[in-house]
């Protein structure tokens, strides 16, 4: 098949000409934030990976210092970086992650530029005025940061060989299905955060041509989940 068939993987202009923005946090184990995360239209990409510490080279088994954390991006046309944070805010409990009190599973925000630095810090005022507290999660800017095993990226989704096997047919080449936001839909809706006719429609309204939508919902519909 040619390009055509092909998701769009990032980093990519997005469907309405901006540029994609990145979002790196840590909120307890990977996987779930992952899905979570890949299921919301906006975000093109997800990966998850290790940050927040010293340790070089870290790995799933020698994570040192380090925290499980995901990494996505998005099109701040279609979704803001505050309504990412108030969905990480929203959706784990920063005092008390997998009853793990060490860093592995940590509350963390690592801000890439000083406009996340400014909106982390809007948005923690704007929930406190609501009586929810200041989060206890840290917050420190961007470093460096570590890609996951090949195991730990769309977990929901790999346990599902059909539909891994029919992503190979758009995307042959390596781990690109992995980094496609097609995979980000699916891994969503193998965790149950999104359903097939909603990954559907946000297909048709895509900027893709009409041979293209139809060669991707018609292989996605015949996944065996």
């Amino acid at each position: 098949m040619g390009n055509e068939t092909r998701m769009p993987d990032s980093p990519v202009p997005s469907a309405k000409g901006g540029n994609l923005q990145t979002a790196t946090f840590g909120m307890g184990c990977f996987w779930s934030p992952e899905a979570l995360f890949g299921h919301l239209p906006g975000v093109v990409r997800t990966r998850t990976g290790y940050a927040g510490g010293t340790l070089s080279d870290p790995s799933y088994r020698k994570m040192g210092d380090h925290s499980e954390t995901v990494q996505i991006d998005f099109d701040p046309d279609e979704i803001t970086f505050g309504e990412i944070l108030e969905i990480f805010w929203s959706s784990h409990n920063p005092v008390n992650i997998n009853d793990y009190k060490g860093r592995q599973y940590m509350s963390l925000l690592l801000y890439h530029d000083e406009g996340q630095h400014r909106e982390i810090r809007h948005v923690i005022q704007k929930r406190a005025a609501l009586g929810k507290g200041k989060p206890e999660t840290e917050i420190a800017p961007y470093s460096r940061w570590y890609l996951a095993e090949e195991r730990h990226q769309k977990y929901y989704l790999q346990r599902y060989p059909d539909a891994v096997d029919k992503l190979h047919v758009l995307y042959p080449s390596g781990n690109e299905w992995m980094n496609s936001a097609l995979a980000a839909r699916l891994n969503g809706l193998a965790k149950g955060y999104t359903n097939l006719e909603r990954i559907i429609q946000e297909i048709q309204s895509g900027p893709f041509s009409h041979a293209h939508k139809e060669t991707v919902i018609g292989l996605i519909r015949q996944i065996r989940w």
